[in-house]
């Protein structure tokens, strides 16, 4: 199939005209799409959450291997361009939600034919809108209920940014790693899509840890990025705030950073971190979330 041809075809017969302000920028490639289902590694009693589905491509290939697909769309447009194609086709277990994800929940949500989940098990499949990727994360990789698996299609920098080791871990890599076990399955060139954007992609594999690494203690989540939320259980909540201030000058040493945020004398930060078994001029990032881990034992 030419989907650059039946991509084009759809908008032109449907009046769409993709918006970069949304993200719309149509994956036209079958062997990336054929990438991203071999990523999640999915079977007959998956349940799929898809974002962003668009004119339905991976959605159709997802609903013959799933048991289930719940597509959430945010454009009225294409949710109704997807219903259409999808009946067209004969497709029964796809539920397509106009919704914004960021506002939808795939737990309070009324399902047709009282579709429910059984073992509330599921994974996540999204080319997503590059716009919304911190607050997305964040809302699922943080979650209570969090889904077995993401595979993602985001922004390359972004996706190398969540996948660094130390010597280029920046916030973002603690937040993430700290719930999840992130790594870059594909990286995808701007020409696999239409329109082309002007960055390029990766495709990215995200495996959240059915806990957090915080040494068996019980945890709520507060919100690790870009400085919002609060969590209501104290050595979560404390980590995120021993990283927020490492990372409050990412030029400078550690020790004046945590000195500083802490108000606290700087030979006694650097002492604590010599027995964390850190250098005391190191820098925050080079460190990994298991030497923030040891280090906060030390500074609380």
């Amino acid at each position: 199939m030419d989907l650059l041809k039946k991509t084009q075809e759809l908008c032109r017969l449907y009046e769409i005209k993709p918006a970069r302000s949304k993200g719309q920028n149509f994956l036209i490639k079958e062997d990336v799409y054929d990438q991203i289902i071999a990523a999640a590694d999915l079977n007959a009693d998956d349940v799929v959450l898809e974002v962003g589905p668009g004119l339905g491509f991976l959605t159709s290939k997802l609903a013959k291997i799933v048991k289930k697909v719940i597509a959430v769309e945010l454009d009225d447009r294409l949710a109704e361009v997807l219903r259409i194609g999808l009946l067209a086709q004969g497709v029964k277990n796809v539920e397509v939600i106009n919704q914004d994800i960021l506002k939808f929940s795939i737990f309070n949500f009324q399902f047709s034919n009282n579709f429910q989940f059984q073992n509330s098990k599921f994974k996540i499949v999204a080319n997503l809108p590059y716009n919304i990727t911190s607050i997305f994360l964040r809302k699922f990789i943080s979650a209570d209920n969090k889904p077995s698996l993401m595979v993602l299609m985001l922004q390359k920098e972004v996706a190398e940014r969540i996948c660094a080791g130390p010597g280029r871990m920046s916030l973002l890599a603690v937040s993430v790693q700290f719930y999840a076990e992130p790594e870059i399955v594909q990286l995808v060139d701007a020409n696999c899509f239409w329109p082309e954007p002007k960055v390029g992609s990766a495709i990215v594999k995200i495996k959240p840890r059915p806990t957090s690494p915080s040494q068996g203690e019980e945890l709520i989540t507060p919100s690790p990025f870009e400085g919002e939320g609060r969590g209501e259980v104290e050595y979560e909540k404390d980590f995120f705030r021993l990283v927020k201030i490492g990372f409050s000058a990412r030029r400078k040493m550690l020790k004046n950073n945590l000195a500083a945020g802490y108000r606290i004398d700087q030979k006694i930060i650097a002492e604590k971190i010599k027995i964390a078994g850190l250098s005391e001029n190191c820098r925050p990032q080079e460190l990994s979330v298991d030497d923030w881990l040891k280090l906060l034992h030390f500074i609380h």
